[in-house]
């Protein structure tokens, strides 16, 4: 299935992800489909950049703008219509694309359609984030395997442990299938899509499927928690009863820290690649690295496993949750903490917070980044003009109120849950709710940078959409006049 669809009454966009277990002719076939994807992906990078380097040069001769080379579009529409044409004849395509699935050249010409929109909203001033470049191209050894099939056969067997793809035909699996295959013959799922990717080792399939989920109610519906994320502990929790919980803090990298000295040190005595003079890699240099990634893909596979228990448990309990809008890319800047911070996730926690809140219909608020939670005092509401990270206790001076910090910030989240008065209020929506700073926090974070004046793409320095009826080609292209 291709395209937007319509999802039905009751139903919701879930995936399901099993480990492959491909055989070898299986394995050079999914290796295959996904450097097509790649292929098709520099293909359409090349095919788009070419005309902007041509208009450049011509631009240098004096030709005047509508003499100029036409630009051209980066649709996925255009960019299909464009490749289909070429692959008959161009060299790098015309003696092999036959074997490969057409979804594998869509997944790369949609790639670079998401890529060249983003670079174009980018420069507009119309995306949030940091600044997107232009897209570039994927290098072999770097690019991630991955393809999606949208169409064709796409199932999974009766048997509970094999998937059926397009091309790829029938591989077995690590994980049964059963419960994806029970909702599927109940008739409450069907499979959208599904992605195959080469991740930590092992190739795995992500089923994208629509299914038809009931509503469950959870234990305390009338009791918010609010959750404040650390290092010493993962997290602290306050709910409005008063309850204080700890969660610990798994340090699955600290834990394995020795064994990767001892791999790597290994790893960096024998004969590596160096992709500057072309020097191959020894046949024990390969086996030590695969050992060495067997530890990283350990403590990947096991933090992800403990996230998923800690969130989902807190989903089950509590029907509003208050979490901080962290500025974590800015914390990992900190050396000192930037491994373990890393390794806490704290990212990964509001995410699985947020998408499972809108399984059950309970409220994600998300505290302001300013909101000084650390430096309120929860009893009294006096704010202290600054506290710093190594400053664990907080003693209040307005009142006799001594806690802990983390204690403190927990029960000053959680009070949000009454005064979250903003927003829609729909249940699950994250960032919908939003509780601004309250008392003035410390900013510290420019709108520009010192020295620069706000332009195209940063902050103040919009362009304004086009206006008028035009083409939607017409409309990405005229959105590079800057470039």
């Amino acid at each position: 299935m291709s395209g937007k669809f319509r999802l039905r009454p009751g139903c919701v966009v879930q995936a399901y992800r099993f480990a492959l277990d491909p055989n070898a002719g299986q394995e050079r076939s999914l290796r295959s489909h996904c450097g097509a994807a790649r292929a098709a992906y520099n293909w359409a990078v090349s095919w788009v950049t070419a005309s902007w380097w041509q208009r450049r040069a011509e631009a240098t001769y004096g030709i005047g703008e509508r003499e100029l080379t036409p630009w051209r579009p980066w649709s996925l529409p255009a960019l299909r219509k464009a490749f289909n044409e070429a692959k008959h004849t161009d060299p790098r395509f015309a003696a092999w694309w036959e074997e490969n699935s057409k979804e594998a050249y869509s997944t790369g010409l949609a790639n670079a359609a998401a890529a060249f929109d983003n670079y174009a909203k980018s420069k507009n001033g119309r995306r949030k984030g940091r600044a997107m470049g232009m897209p570039r191209f994927k290098v072999k050894r770097k690019a991630r395997l991955a393809c999606r099939f949208t169409t064709g056969t796409i199932r999974v067997e009766t048997g509970g442990r094999h998937v059926t793809l397009p091309r790829l035909g029938t591989i077995r699996v690590h994980e049964p299938t059963g419960k994806l295959l029970a909702r599927i013959q109940a008739g409450t799922a069907r499979v959208l899509s599904a992605t195959v990717r080469h991740e930590r080792g092992r190739w795995f399939v992500s089923l994208q499927t629509e299914v038809k989920r009931d509503l469950v109610r959870v234990a305390r519906p009338d009791v918010a928690v609010g959750i404040d994320l650390g290092v010493k502990h993962l997290a602290v929790m306050a709910d409005s009863t008063g309850e204080i919980r700890y969660e610990p803090n798994p340090k699955h990298l600290d834990g394995s820290l020795k064994l990767l000295r001892l791999h790597s040190r290994r790893v960096s005595r024998r004969q590596g690649p160096d992709y500057r003079t072309g020097q191959q890699p020894s046949k024990r240099w390969e086996k030590a690295n695969r050992e060495r990634n067997k530890v990283h893909h350990r403590v990947a596979n096991l933090r992800t496993d403990a996230l998923h228990k800690f969130t989902t448990r807190i989903r089950a309990e509590y029907a509003t949750v208050v979490v901080e809008d962290l500025n974590v890319a800015g914390m990992l800047k900190n050396r000192r903490l930037a491994r373990k911070i890393a390794d806490a996730g704290f990212g990964e926690i509001r995410r699985q917070l947020s998408y499972k809140g809108r399984r059950n219909a309970t409220r994600t608020i998300v505290a302001s980044r300013w909101y000084p939670s650390s430096k309120t005092c929860s009893n009294c509401g006096a704010t202290k003009a600054k506290m710093p990270l190594h400053v664990r206790v907080f003693d209040c001076d307005s009142c006799p109120l001594v806690m802990d910090r983390d204690e403190n910030a927990a029960h000053n989240l959680a009070a949000l849950a009454a005064a979250a008065t903003t927003g829609t209020g729909v249940a699950g929506d994250l960032d919908t709710i939003k509780v601004s700073k309250p008392r003035g926090a410390d900013r510290k974070t420019r709108t520009t940078r010192p020295g620069r004046k706000a332009g195209p793409g940063r902050a103040g320095g919009a362009i304004p959409a086009p206006r008028g009826k035009e083409t939607r080609d017409r409309t990405q292209t005229e959105a590079l006049t800057l470039w």
